[in-house]
Formats: C-alpha cells, sequence, structure tokens
C-alpha cells in the first residue's frame, strides 16, 4: 500500500495519539491533528485548530456520556472540549484504532472510552489494543472478540488512546504500522 495515500486522524496528545503521529511521520502517512486553543499536545503535524462554532457542533451532554460509561465526567469545559475534538476524530476515520483497557463491562477505560463508544454508535470497524491483555481485539457490533492481527484498510483512520502508553502499546501500534505499509 502507498502510505501517503493514507491519512491518521488524531487529537496529538501525549501518549498513544503522540505514538500514532509519530509512525504516521515515519511511514509517510498523512496526519490531522484536531485540538482547540489552549489544548496541550505533543503533535503539531497537520495542525488542525477547532472553534468554538465548531466545536459546538459537537456538543455532548456530559450527563449522557458519564451514563454510558458508567462513570462521571466533571462539567469542567475542558472535559467537554477533549470530548467534542474526540468525536471530530471518530467522525474523519473510516476505522478506529484504540489503545488502552477495555473494561469488564466492555468499555474502554478513560476519555478514550467516549471516542470507542461514539465509534460504536457511528458503526465504524474498531480495534482496541488492551495494554492489560497485550492482545488486539476487534468490536463486532455486539461484544469484543480476538482482533488478531489487523491491519490498517481505511484510507481515513483515527488512531487514539490512552495518555498512559505502555511498551506493549507502543510496540502494538509500530507492528500495526509495519504490517499494514511495509512492502
Amino acid at each position: 500500500m502507498d502510505a501517503t495515500a493514507y491519512t491518521l486522524f488524531s487529537g496529538g496528545a501525549p501518549g498513544t495519539e503522540a505514538e500514532f503521529g509519530r509512525q504516521a511521520e515515519a511511514y509517510g502517512v498523512q496526519e490531522v491533528t484536531y485540538t482547540f486553543d489552549g489544548h496541550k499536545i505533543e503533535r503539531s503535524r497537520g495542525l488542525r485548530v477547532l472553534t468554538p462554532e465548531e466545536l459546538m457542533r459537537k456538543d455532548v451532554s456530559l450527563s449522557y456520556v458519564s451514563k454510558l460509561l458508567g462513570r462521571t465526567f466533571t462539567n469542567a469545559p475542558l472535559m467537554r472540549k477533549i470530548l467534542q475534538t474526540i468525536m471530530y476524530q471518530i467522525d474523519s476515520g473510516h476505522e478506529v484504532f484504540v489503545v488502552g483497557t477495555i473494561m469488564p463491562d466492555g468499555t474502554v477505560r478513560g476519555g478514550t472510552g467516549w471516542g470507542t463508544e461514539f465509534a460504536k454508535i457511528c458503526n465504524k470497524p474498531i480495534f482496541t489494543f488492551d495494554q492489560t491483555k497485550n492482545a488486539w481485539f476487534r468490536w463486532n457490533g455486539e461484544e469484543w472478540e480476538d482482533g488478531g492481527l489487523p491491519r490498517i484498510t481505511a484510507q481515513h483512520f483515527c488512531g487514539t488512546g490512552t495518555r498512559f502508553l505502555e511498551d506493549c502499546g507502543r510496540q502494538a501500534i509500530a507492528d500495526l504500522f509495519a504490517r499494514s505499509f511495509r512492502a
């Protein structure tokens, strides 16, 4: 596959998103990094700063997100903007790759969980690398199943996940790009 024909949509945050960005750059994959004024990010390649009006187009009820994920999110403006930015990332990708931890209820831990749930709502193909299990899982529309060794197949894909990237997660991202783009 010609990597230059592919685009990573991410948020540039430290951890998983920054690693997806580094791998994309190394392979010549284009990159769109969604952010907003005042957000601290590690990646600025392909920077796309969302306006307040654009963020409002993706407004979501924090009480709904809290109920869906079974955890509490504060009503802080920063958290709201982060969740809105995640929605842009997921919307832009035709398949979604996540690194994090799948919880017993089938959600993914942290803010990453909202991105994963939004991808489920949008019926996007989702692959999650669970760092605690050191394995990829695929959402089949009902539950997580063995994801095998996925490849990036959609020209527009999203890479997101935890800020607390472990060595196994970093290796999983590197291997994903190698499987997808090495001749």
